[in-house]
C-alpha cells in the first residue's frame, strides 16, 4: 500500500470553492457586464450582472473551469430574457445606442466619415431584434469565438453561422434604411465579412 502511495505522489489539493469564483468574477465581470448592457441597457445591466454571479455561485460546480465565459454568457441570457419584457428592453438599448452618438461626434468635420458609419451602425443595430443583435455583438463585440458564441445561444456552430449570415443581411438592410434618414452619409457602407469555418 506504501509503495502504491509513492508511486502516485501527493494529491493535488483542489481550489477552495471561494478562490475559484472570485478568480472567475474577476476574469469575466467586465464582459458579463459588456454583454448584459448590449442585452439589456445600461439601466439594467447591473441587475443582470448581479444574477449572474449570483446563479454561478449557486451552480459552481456546473462552471466549467476552463471556458466559463460562454456559460456565464448564456446565464446573463436566461436572466436577461426571464427577467425582463421585449419591449423595454428595446427601448433600453434603443437609448443606449443612440447615447453613443454624441453630438460632438457629429459636428466634428475631421472624422465625420468615422462618425457618420458608426452612427449609421449604431441606428441600424438598435433596428434589430435582440436575437439578431446579440448573434453579432457575441463574436465582434464580446470576442467570443464562434463555437463559443454558439454554446451561448444553445446551438450548433453550423446553426450559428446560418443565424449570423441572415443577421448580417439584416444589418445591412437596416444600414441601408439608416442611412436614407437626417444622419450624414458614410464614405462606406460597414458590413462585417462573412467568416470562413
Amino acid at each position: 500500500m506504501t509503495e502504491k502511495l509513492e508511486q502516485e505522489g501527493p494529491k493535488p489539493v483542489p481550489e477552495p470553492p471561494d478562490d475559484h469564483f472570485n478568480a472567475v468574477y474577476q476574469a469575466h465581470h467586465r464582459q458579463v457586464y459588456a454583454y448584459a448592457v448590449t442585452r439589456a441597457g445600461r439601466q439594467l445591466a447591473d441587475e443582470v450582472v448581479a444574477e449572474t454571479f449570483l446563479v454561478a455561485w449557486r451552480r459552481l460546480t456546473e462552471l466549467p473551469r476552463a471556458t466559463p465565459l460562454p456559460w456565464l454568457l448564456a446565464v446573463a441570457r436566461n436572466v436577461v430574457g426571464e427577467r425582463y419584457r421585449a419591449e423595454e428592453r428595446q427601448q433600453a438599448i434603443a437609448a443606449e445606442m443612440r447615447a453613443w452618438i454624441t453630438d460632438e461626434e457629429l459636428s466634428v468635420a475631421d472624422v465625420a466619415d468615422g462618425v457618420a458609419e458608426r452612427a449609421a451602425v449604431l441606428t441600424a443595430l438598435a433596428q434589430l431584434s435582440d436575437g439578431d443583435r446579440e448573434l453579432l455583438t457575441l463574436v465582434a463585440w464580446h470576442g467570443l469565438t464562434p463555437g463559443h458564441a454558439a454554446r451561448v445561444l444553445g446551438c450548433s456552430t453550423a446553426t450559428y453561422y446560418v443565424r449570423l449570415h441572415r443577421a448580417r443581411r439584416h444589418l445591412k438592410d437596416a444600414m441601408a434604411v439608416a442611412t436614407e434618414l437626417d444622419l450624414p452619409r458614410p464614405a462606406a457602407t460597414l458590413v462585417p465579412k462573412e467568416s470562413t469555418r
